[in-house]
């Protein structure tokens, strides 16, 4: 990108206009600095309401200048949907953001994502879920994409981190802010480690209505989306609706009937959702989701957040293996035998199977003949 296309794209952001009226002026142009140069009268033809000719002028010189100032280090990035690293999911959205600003690693935004949202007030156990999931999620291959809100959100993010790998935090404001603001240190570890996105211009501040804008983003770049905790009105059912809408698939984990914070993924259940008690299940629909992507768009297999080089089947490994019989083995089974932890079993699992050596089946694992 230019510094003349970098400043037409940030005179853009503070301007409400559709990523779709833009796709329609690519089919005649090649440069969004094109766009500033059109008449009035051009750009209704073009579709654009009237008006715009003005509204772009109006962004003033003083604006964008200060805008580029915070692009101060190379950790910084401002990513139009015409770019080969906007996320590829979420560009498939007729409500895709016409431009994002991120603050990490933009290489995450095209790997594989499960989205994770709920409460912002979370019972024991959910606050208890949300970590272990996510933890379980991350260490099998997927980047954990949340909304950085109080609550489960929080704790999502919060159990990435602290195992050391990367997760994106989607932001309902500019990222020159950071909301909640006890949230500071966790979005400078998401940065440092992941990656903070936001399609609202610098400065913008909280207002109620970006959350859900924010929520489609969310649910928009992610394979699927897993409800930990829900009201029946609430913003994580926001994310499951428009995830639904997308065609991803929306997983939910159900609670007791007596919780008022379990009503929504029992909703959501009753909608279609599908049912979870474990992560495991989650990475045994993410490799089915993760394949298919790989096979539509060209793309290659992810684990542990990156792409999966030649698989070499070492001690540990082999060892593995022999906790799993040629019948069904249940994952427990497996744990028990192995002595290690379960969120390293299930990411070895994954990384087993991925290469041949064994063979998910319902009830647990067998091992290949071969």
């Amino acid at each position: 990108m230019t510094h003349e296309e970098k400043r037409a794209w940030l005179a853009l952001s503070r301007i409400n206009i559709s990523s779709g009226k833009l796709r329609a002026f690519f089919e005649h142009y090649s440069s969004i600095c094109q766009l500033f140069e059109l008449s009035e009268k051009q750009l209704i033809q073009l579709g654009f309401r009237e008006g715009l000719k003005q509204r772009l002028s109006s962004v003033s010189e003083e604006t964008i200048e200060q805008d580029l100032n915070w692009f101060d280090d190379e950790n910084k990035h401002l990513i139009p949907f015409t770019s080969s690293d906007y996320p590829a999911l979420l560009k498939q959205a007729d409500s895709a953001p016409k431009l994002l600003f991120v603050q990490g690693n933009k290489s995450l935004l095209n790997q594989h994502q499960i989205a994770i949202v709920g409460s912002r007030n979370p019972t024991p156990q959910g606050k208890d879920n949300a970590a272990e999931f996510a933890r379980t999620l991350a260490r099998a291959g997927a980047v954990i994409t949340s909304g950085m809100a109080l609550g489960v959100d929080g704790y999502a993010h919060q159990a990435v981190l602290d195992v050391g790998l990367p997760t994106i935090a989607v932001a309902g404001t500019g990222l020159d802010r950071v909301y909640p603001a006890r949230h500071k240190t966790m979005a400078q570890e998401i940065v440092e480690q992941g990656a903070l996105v936001s399609e609202f211009a610098l400065g913008t501040g909280v207002r109620a209505t970006h959350f859900p804008a924010r929520n489609r983003i969310i649910s928009g770049m992610s394979l699927g989306t897993l409800v930990v905790e829900a009201a029946i009105k609430s913003g994580s059912l926001i994310t499951a609706r428009l995830a639904m809408e997308q065609g991803r698939e929306v997983f939910a984990i159900p609670g007791s009937i007596h919780n008022p914070l379990a009503r929504g993924s029992h909703a959501l259940i009753k909608q279609g959702a599908k049912l979870v008690e474990t992560a495991e299940e989650i990475i045994e629909e993410l490799q089915a989701l993760a394949l298919w992507q790989a096979e539509s768009q060209g793309a290659t297999m992810i684990a542990g957040g990156n792409e999966v080089e030649e698989f070499e089947l070492g001690e540990e490994y082999q060892e593995l293996i022999g906790c799993i019989d040629y019948d069904v083995t249940p994952i427990d089974s497996i744990v028990e035998r192995s002595g290690l932890e379960i969120d390293v079993v299930s990411h070895m699992l994954l990384l087993l199977e991925l290469n041949n050596h064994i063979v998910s089946v319902a009830g647990g694992y067998q091992r290949r003949s071969n």
